[in-house]
């Protein structure tokens, strides 16, 4: 069953179109989770560019920390992973790191097979009205539907931490907001931060003719090399091979995706500030040591715009005149960014830190509302930062708004 668009017609002829599901979002987490709920045959509608915020929001020449194995969408019948997306394609071999070219055109071409009829179409409001979602699309199309699930991207999260919220946005900037590096030719860049997202981002710029500092207020924490195609057996003994990376804790939230949903939340916050720290893949080292000025454990101290570039007092006492500064701080969730969410809505959804309670089934305390991706990591735990979480969220979801629908008939008759 394909995903059914309105004709185009004039605001006020347009008919409101019912649906048993909407999706918010067409990056791999939507995605997985329309075609799991297509696969139950349900009436649903996906609204979203397709991996927009991969495409838009993620630096050209970016490669995957993730080996592709790893980096699998889910559909019921398991047909379009990446392995078949390397036959079928032809395009790209096997390889690590993966190429961020080569993963939007798998997300691409899985969403062909998987999801047919994305609608690119932004949502621009979300409502409720009794016991259905009302949504505004910004093209002025109302849509209703009985069950909705939040699959948004990324960049509605990126973490802007004081004092750099108050900078002129002409000088400071989000990582999220930079595609192409080769705008920074000639100039001199500061990139703060520590973790992959930097450190790529300081390689990228470099090699794109800037002059780079990265200050990060601990020293980068590198990864060892890659060697999941050399590792003897005792050594997946004692580190078995997972999505995350080799080990025991990451195997068990492979196989028991749901394990950490059951502990407190202090415990949950615990475990995923410790066990998902910020770090940096060996393979970025010979592209960074030796080219880029390292500011390790410093922070800046000071910053003043001074004709048209930042004064950046760093606390190891060099001063830097920035064309710009580049905030690789990574993303915070916060419901209150989710600007389409109606505020009479957000009043309705429980919610902690700025995070949504969630129920086993990524259900919020407003029943039919779902939320899946990064949203969720706080109640189920760091593999959902990650495409490999896909596998777990999508069947899951599928089945609690099947479910939900089918008790609700019953109800009706």
């Amino acid at each position: 069953m394909s995903v059914v668009q309105e004709v185009e017609t004039s605001p006020r002829a347009r008919p409101v179109a019912h649906y048993d599901a909407v999706v918010v979002g067409a990056g791999p987490y939507g995605l997985s989770t329309a075609a799991h709920l297509l696969g139950r045959g349900l009436h649903i509608a996906v609204f979203g560019k397709t991996v927009g915020s991969w495409r838009n929001h993620m630096p050209t020449g970016m490669l995957l920390r993730s080996h592709w194995w790893a980096t699998n969408l889910s559909d019921p019948r398991h047909r379009y992973g990446f392995e078949r997306f390397f036959q079928d394609s032809g395009r790209y071999d096997k390889c690590y790191p993966v190429p961020r070219d080569a993963f939007i055109e798998y997300a691409c071409w899985f969403q062909e097979r998987a999801v047919p009829g994305v609608d690119e179409t932004y949502v621009a409001l979300i409502e409720r009205d009794v016991d259905e979602f009302l949504v505004t699309l910004e093209d002025g199309r109302s849509i209703r539907s009985a069950a909705l699930i939040m699959a948004t991207g990324f960049p509605s999260y990126a973490d802007r931490p004081e004092p750099y919220g108050r900078l002129p946005p002409a000088l400071v900037s989000h990582s999220c907001e930079h595609r192409d590096c080769s705008r920074f030719r000639g100039a001199t860049i500061v990139v703060i931060g520590g973790g992959q997202s930097a450190v790529e981002y300081a390689a990228l710029l470099h090699e794109a003719g800037a002059a780079v500092h990265i200050v990060s207020r601990r020293p980068i924490r590198w990864l060892p090399p890659d060697r999941a195609n050399a590792r003897s057996m005792l050594e997946r003994i004692l580190a078995p091979t997972a999505s995350i990376a080799p080990g025991w804790q990451n195997w068990v939230l492979d196989h028991q995706p749901y394990v950490l949903y059951r502990l407190p939340q202090p415990r949950k916050d615990l475990y995923n500030r410790n066990h998902y720290a910020s770090a940096a893949a060996d393979w970025l080292r010979d592209r960074v040591i030796g080219k880029i000025r390292l500011h390790e454990g410093h922070t800046i101290v000071t910053m003043e715009p001074v004709g048209g570039r930042m004064d950046v007092a760093i606390s190891d006492g060099e001063r830097v005149r920035a064309d710009h500064i580049i905030l690789a701080t990574g993303y915070k969730v916060d419901l209150h960014k989710l600007t389409m969410l109606h505020p009479s809505l957000l009043a309705e959804i429980d919610a902690d830190a700025g995070t949504p309670t969630l129920s086993r089934w990524f259900e919020s305390s407003v029943p039919g509302l779902y939320f899946v991706g990064l949203t969720a990591v706080r109640a189920f735990g760091p593999l959902y930062r990650f495409v490999a979480g896909c596998e777990a969220t999508a069947p899951r979801v599928a089945t609690a708004v099947a479910h939900r629908l089918a008790a609700g008939s019953r109800q009706a008759t």
